[in-house]
């Protein structure tokens, strides 16, 4: 092998660990577009976090709600990344930050939500929908799922946060499990 043949070979192996799981990520339902930060704040206030309750943020971008959850909430925080980019931003983003949370390079649509006092997110309607019974069966009476924009089809939230047009910032929507689910019928798993 040449020289100039382990330099692609390289180079292929490199871009195709960085490419296809990037693309993989956006098409699973999570394309990085960054909460805004005041959006953030108030998706953890109405989170109702006390110390040590484990939070999880899927498709966690850079890191800064899993961040802010650690750093003012004292909350046990992990962040789900699949984008090896994205991944690696949060990642360094923590280190410097010296935050206690924690960034893991996971799909969200495989993690065991039995633990979680909350989840929050930025995700798509689409992805919505094949997470809500994963949701339904893992998560625990009184766990709360903060969406920012956009809702979890057939369940009624137990508060709204209105649009801010001037900010061009979206809705935030609460859920609380069983309210939210037997709202609409459903019982929910314990």
């Amino acid at each position: 092998m040449t020289e100039y043949q382990l330099w692609f070979a390289i180079e292929f192996i490199i871009f195709a660990l960085i490419f296809i799981p990037t693309i993989v990520a956006f098409f699973t339902g999570a394309p990085w577009i960054p909460t805004p930060m005041p959006r953030a704040k108030r998706m953890l206030e109405l989170a109702d976090l006390k110390p040590g309750e484990r939070v999880y943020d899927l498709g966690c971008g850079d890191g800064r709600l899993v961040h802010l959850a650690a750093k003012h909430y004292e909350a046990d925080a992990v962040g789900l990344e699949l984008s090896p980019l994205v991944y690696a931003w949060a990642k360094v983003r923590n280190f410097f930050l010296r935050s206690s949370s924690k960034i893991l390079m996971r799909d969200f649509r495989k993690i065991d939500y039995r633990n979680a006092k909350a989840l929050v997110f930025y995700l798509l309607p689409d992805i919505l929908k094949v997470m809500r019974p994963k949701f339904e069966m893992e998560l625990r009476p009184g766990a709360r799922i903060v969406s920012y924009a956009f809702e979890i089809d057939g369940w009624t939230p137990v508060y709204t946060e209105p649009r801010d047009p001037k900010r061009h910032y979206g809705r935030i929507f609460v859920y609380e499990v069983p309210k939210s689910i037997k709202a609409n019928g459903n019982e929910a798993k314990k």
